[in-house]
């Protein structure tokens, strides 16, 4: 559903703070606390069944991977975020 504006930053190291990155991941949330309604209709759970933590979880991290494996070779994320392991 994302695509980079600038697509030659796919290539690039950024930091964590770089403005690329902060708008890829509010963007993701957005799209997600969008989605988080009909999604839990659909599969007929609570908010408090599957907060959106939980949708974050699985939908960026386990789904992204999947489809991340799926679109480029090695299964890199679209970006490639400079962290030590400490950033979420």
């Amino acid at each position: 559903m994302l695509r980079l504006k600038q697509p030659e930053l796919a290539a690039e190291r950024l930091p964590p703070g770089h403005p690329a990155v902060v708008e890829w991941r509010a963007l993701t949330v957005a799209l997600l606390d969008r989605l988080a309604a009909p999604l839990r209709q659909r599969l007929g759970k609570s908010q408090a069944d599957l907060p959106l933590a939980s949708l974050l979880e699985g939908g960026t991290w386990a789904a992204g991977r999947k489809a991340a494996a799926e679109r480029r070779p090695g299964g890199t994320p679209p970006l490639n975020i400079v962290s030590d392991g400490t950033v979420f």
